[in-house]
């Protein structure tokens, strides 16, 4: 396992006292430097699955592995700051100027000043951000785009080798969706990092991961590139999903034809 980013074995969760699992006896392995995004429909199970990585949840059953490190054995807070997380509304702190958010981790792990400064600037850059022009600036003063953007640095700025985003473009327009998957995947391409990615989006789904999970029910129904899922799903709810997305390009085509 030591060799894989990160490892499902087995997990399953429950909440309260309902029948139903949120995970149930999921098996995954995800291996160092994919993109792999987690496809599914509000309560199939993506977000805890993913929450079970940096142990926002713990399982009630099997475990989880971070490069071969079972994450139940790590301090939670140390792991946390191992891992990069971003959510759907960017989590930035209001009374923080950008560069005090994208510095947090740093800060808390003791870099110096100008180790900080550096890397900050460094981020900004990286995700479309001119320094100059951003570094001062608040949450308040930033569109959904570019706090989504800080939020993104933030989570890269201690150089985490994992990568968890929960539904990161959700809040935001169409086409200001579309420029951020546009820069993810060349963040990705440069970095080489290992991204988890949950989208309830098919289109997104299979234009960002090289691997797509899909998930229904909390369980796992197919794990695939997303030209094999496309044309060869493995079972009827899979069939189902491909056919609707088939239906809404066609609808698009007809359109765009006139």
């Amino acid at each position: 396992m030591e060799d894989n980013a990160v490892v499902f074995d087995n997990v399953s969760k429950s909440f309260g006292r309902a029948g139903a699992r949120a995970v149930d006896r999921v098996s995954l392995t995800i291996r160092p430097g994919e993109f792999v995004t987690i496809l599914g429909s509000s309560g199939s199970g993506k977000t805890t699955l993913l929450k079970m990585v940096n142990r926002l949840y713990d399982p009630d059953e099997g475990r989880v592995f971070l490069h071969g490190e079972d994450v139940r054995q790590a301090n939670p807070v140390t792991l946390r700051r191992r891992i990069g997380y971003v959510i759907q509304q960017s989590g930035l702190f209001p009374h923080m100027s950008v560069a005090k958010n994208i510095a947090t981790v740093p800060n808390l792990l003791g870099w110096d000043k100008a180790r900080i400064r550096e890397r900050v600037d460094e981020l900004l850059d990286l995700v479309g951000l001119d320094p100059t022009t951003y570094r001062k600036r608040y949450p308040r003063e930033l569109s959904g785009g570019q706090q989504q953007r800080v939020g993104l640095a933030r989570a890269l700025a201690a150089g985490p080798a994992v990568m968890l985003l929960d539904e990161p473009f959700g809040a935001v327009d169409a086409i200001t969706r579309q420029s951020l998957q546009e820069e993810l995947l060349r963040i990705h391409a440069g970095l080489g990092k290992t991204f988890l990615l949950v989208t309830h989006d098919i289109t997104e789904a299979f234009r960002l991961g090289g691997r797509v999970v899909v998930m229904d029910g909390g369980r796992v129904r197919q794990f695939d590139t997303p030209s094999a899922i496309a044309t060869a799903p493995a079972d009827g709810f899979v069939r189902s999903l491909v056919a609707a997305e088939q239906e809404r390009e066609a609808v698009w085509k007809e359109v765009r034809h006139g």
